[in-house]
C-alpha cells in the first residue's frame, strides 16, 4: 500500500498522511462493492501478510481495473 500512498503524493501533492487516508478509504470503498472473495484479494495485491516488495502500485492499478473489466 506504501507505493499506492506515494503514486497517489506524487501526482496530487497531498501530503502523505492525507494521501494515505484517501487510499483507504477508496480500498474500503471497492472492497465493499466487491464480493466477500474478491475483496480478501485486493488485500492479497496490496502485499497484506506477504512480502509488500512484491507489487507497485502499477499492478495493484492494473489488477483493481482488471476487476472492473478495465485493461
Amino acid at each position: 500500500m506504501d507505493e499506492l500512498v506515494k503514486l497517489v503524493v506524487e501526482r496530487t501533492g497531498l501530503p502523505e498522511d492525507v494521501a494515505k487516508t484517501a487510499v483507504e478509504v477508496v480500498l474500503d470503498y471497492v472492497k465493499g462493492q466487491l464480493p466477500d472473495a474478491l475483496a480478501g484479494q485486493i488485500d492479497g495485491l496490496l502485499g497484506q501478510g506477504q512480502d509488500s516488495g512484491t507489487l507497485d502500485a502499477g499492478d495493484v492499478l492494473g489488477a483493481v481495473g482488471g476487476l472492473f473489466g478495465q485493461k
